[in-house]
């Protein structure tokens, strides 16, 4: 599985009017934890360009893709070369605001592209795809859309992945009204155990 890992004390931004820069910086941490555990018993790549995520990477067991200077889709297309060349026939490319996600790693097999959209049906949240079809990332806006234009124009079958915990991302103020919280902050859901690339 691989994870793209922005800085940070980059990420979330748009979350500024809401939480100070701490606990901005403390929720995205947390949520990339919680999304490495989910994946058990995948192993897990991350890819950032970043020495603090690449730290952080390594204390929970993954990989480090190291993928400076490359955006948000270069880093997932360097990733996912770098899962290939160690063996990877499919790589489950996930984000890192997934607070809610479980089970990732034992997603059913597909031959072909499997694609989670966001709960607005504009982003992706997951996408499996085999390493073997030179897939372009399309992450961004309109992402959903665009990756299934992706698949149809490599020739692969796809399927559309519809999953509450995989829809549900972080990404606007609007967004931390329906964070379920438990424990005094931490994001509810299964704590799969410790991570480890599919």
């Amino acid at each position: 599985m691989l994870v793209p890992v922005k800085a940070f004390a980059q990420a979330k931004r748009r979350l500024g009017p809401t939480l100070s820069d701490a606990e901005r910086v403390a929720l995205a941490r947390l949520m990339a934890a919680h999304v490495l555990s989910a994946a058990d018993p995948l192993p897990v790549c991350v890819a950032c360009d970043d020495p603090g995520v690449a730290a952080f990477a390594e204390a929970h067991g993954a990989h480090v893709a190291w993928t400076p200077g490359l955006g948000l889709n270069g880093a997932v297309e360097a990733g996912v070369a770098t899962l290939a060349a160690l063996g990877a026939d499919y790589v489950t490319v996930v984000h890192a605001d997934l607070p809610t996600a479980a089970g990732i790693g034992r997603i059913e097999h597909f031959e072909g592209v499997t694609i989670a959209p966001d709960r607005r049906h504009t982003g992706t949240n997951l996408l499996r795809v085999p390493t073997s079809a030179g897939f372009t990332m399309c992450f961004g806006r309109d992402s959903f859309r665009r990756h299934v234009e992706e698949s149809e124009r490599r020739g692969l079958a796809h399927q559309v992945l519809e999953r509450d915990d995989l829809a549900f991302d972080v990404d606007e103020p609007e967004d931390l009204v329906a964070l379920p919280m438990q424990n005094g902050g931490a994001p509810k859901g299964p704590s799969v155990s410790n991570d480890a690339a599919d």
